[in-house]
Parts: C-alpha cells; structure tokens; sequence
C-alpha cells in the first residue's frame, strides 16, 4: 500500500514538474504548461512501469551489471589513455573511444554477470565481524521443514545462526500442499505449519532468500548452488541431498545423523526390559522397540508377544537406516532346561 501512495505522489510530483518546466518553455504560456503537464504525467508512467519490470531482475545481476559497467568504462578509458600518446586527428580519436567505451562496458557487464556468483557483492545475512565471530548461515531444505523435529532443535539452543529459508523451497513447499495426493498435501501443510511456528517464536532469527538460479532445475541443486555462495550450511534430513552437498565442500547438518547419535549405547551382556510387539522375520522371534524406535529382536519370544519381558543383549548392529539390537531371553537357559525334563 506505501508503493501505491509513493507512486501516485510521484506521478502527481511530475505533473506538477512539467507543467512548471513547460511553461518557462513557453515563455509561461498556458498551453505550454498543460503539454509540459501531459508530458510529465505520462513520462513518470513509463517510469513506473519500467521499474515494475525491473522487479523481475535480482539484486545480485543489478549489481554485477553495474560492476561490470564501471570495470569497462574504467578499462576503456586507461586503453584510450594510451592511444591519445599516439598522434591521429581528432575525429579519430574520439571515435575509438567511443567504440572501446561501447566494447568494454559490454564485456565488462557480460562477464560479471556469468561470474555474479564468485564476485559476491551483495551477500545477505553477512556482516563485517572479526573474524573469530563469524555468523553462521543455515539453509533449511524441504525435507527437513516437512520433519518438524527443526523447530525443536532451534529451540534447545543447540545450532545458533541465522536461519534462511529460500524462495525455491517456499515454492516447492507449497506445491507440495496444493498436490492432488491427499499424502503429500498433508505432509506439505505440516511444513508450512512449522515454518510459520519458526517465524513466530522471537528466539529464531528467520530470514526469506530471495536469490534463485534460473539455470538450474533441481531444488537440490539450486539449494547447494545458494549454500557455496552464501558460505552456509544445510540442514537436511534427505540421504541423497546430503552426499551431493558433501560432494561439492557444503557442510551439512543431517537430523537423522543426530537422532542416531543421541540414541542410547547399549553393549552386549546389558540386562533390559521390553515389550514384544510382534512376530519377527526368523523363526520363533519376537520384534519390540525403544522408546527412541531402535528395533530389538529377541530370539524364542514369539509366545511371548504382547508382554513385558527382561532380555540380555547378544550384539549391535549399525546399518545406514539406524541401530538394531539382538537380544535373547534373560530366563532363556533355565526355561530350555525345563523343558529338557
């Protein structure tokens, strides 16, 4: 509403402008002053709509065209600097200046653009800190939004920085909660229901990234791309995303990593209590599960489901998708050797 109020004002300010300017024209001739008037109203409506356009163009290009503006004028100018040492007529001169001027402003804007992203102008979220205070940046990718574990880890005060959340995944995230699949369209409203927890709570720096890389198609790669320009980290919880990122230098945060890490050590001869849920993949074995869901599998229980029992652990194994443990009844011998009897 302020662009709306600050755009009439400056259609009404041209106005007025050119009526004055037309009318010292014109000797302040009435009619001078009206075109003058038409003149400004309709000039300021151009302008408006070129800078409505100009919306579309980030603020990273704009700066690497001007960059590269000013490196190409500044070039041309020590190259014709030079040329003037050598005598020519001055019809010459001023026309070789004019072509490298034109050259050089073109490849200096060209070539910044294609290497925007190395010149880093304007980075957002980066301040001038020493340099034992450096900010972290932390890009929060679908997947991980989707969790809702994030907003509880934010809050523990475990990972400190500034949170962004790019424009590509808001857009991702909400074709996700506008699917068909009814699956999908409640997985994305969760997400957009966390993200609006996150940006309500005072505690959590939350930042919008307008930056997107219209080269690129994939969230993945776009979301990589965005975190070696910014120097920032991604937190994650997709296993693919999560090498690729590792791949290209990009330190990556992975929730499941941690929940894996924070699950209780359990070694084998511990005594523990469980509770059979159900029949395993072996013969006679029971399934139960801890309270954090690591799956014990426990030998000649399968009588036994539904039930509280204490078992000894056997061994551990640590696969990619979490901890199992095998264990065995804690009353196991002796019931063997009653039913040897």
């Amino acid at each position: 509403m302020t662009l709306i109020f600050l755009r009439a004002f400056f259609v009404i300010l041209s106005s007025v402008a050119g009526y004055y300017v037309g009318s010292l024209m014109g000797a302040f001739n009435t009619a001078w002053g009206v075109g003058g008037a038409v003149i400004g109203f309709i000039g300021s409506l151009v302008i408006i709509l070129i800078e409505l356009v100009m919306r579309r163009f980030s603020i990273r290009n704009l700066s690497a065209a001007v960059f590269g503006l000013i490196f190409g004028f500044f070039m041309a100018w020590l190259l014709t600097s030079v040329i003037k040492l050598i005598p020519m007529s001055l019809e010459l001169f001023a026309s070789l200046q004019i072509i490298l001027i034109l050259i050089f402003c073109y490849l200096g804007m060209v070539i910044a653009m294609r290497g925007k992203d190395e010149f880093n102008l304007i980075i957002p979220y980066v301040k001038f800190v020493r340099q034992d205070k450096k900010e972290d940046v932390i890009l929060l990718d679908t997947s991980v939004i989707i969790d809702g574990r994030i907003a509880d880890i934010f809050q523990t005060n475990f990972v400190e920085g500034r949170i962004v959340i790019p424009r590509f995944v808001l857009k991702e995230l909400q074709q996700i909660a506008d699917s068909q699949d009814s699956l999908k369209r409640t997985r994305g409203r969760r997400g957009l229901d966390i993200l609006n927890k996150i940006q309500k709570t005072p505690a959590f720096d939350v930042r919008i990234q307008e930056e997107d890389f219209p080269e690129i198609k994939e969230v993945d790669a776009k979301l990589v791309k965005l975190a070696k320009v910014l120097g920032a980290k991604v937190f994650t919880n997709d296993f693919n995303l999560n090498k690729i990122a590792e791949l290209q230098g990009v330190t990556v945060l992975n929730i499941n990593e941690l929940a894996n890490a924070l699950r209780p050590i359990v070694l084998p001869g511990e005594t523990m209590e469980v509770r059979i849920n159900k029949e395993g993949k072996e013969y006679n074995q029971g399934v139960a599960y801890l309270d954090d869901g690591t799956m014990v599998v426990v030998d000649n229980s399968r009588h036994l489901i539904g039930q509280a029992v204490k078992v000894i652990v056997t061994s551990v194994l640590q696969t990619s998708a979490g901890r199992m443990i095998f264990a065995k009844l804690e009353d196991q011998p002796r019931s063997q050797g009653r039913q040897g009897k």
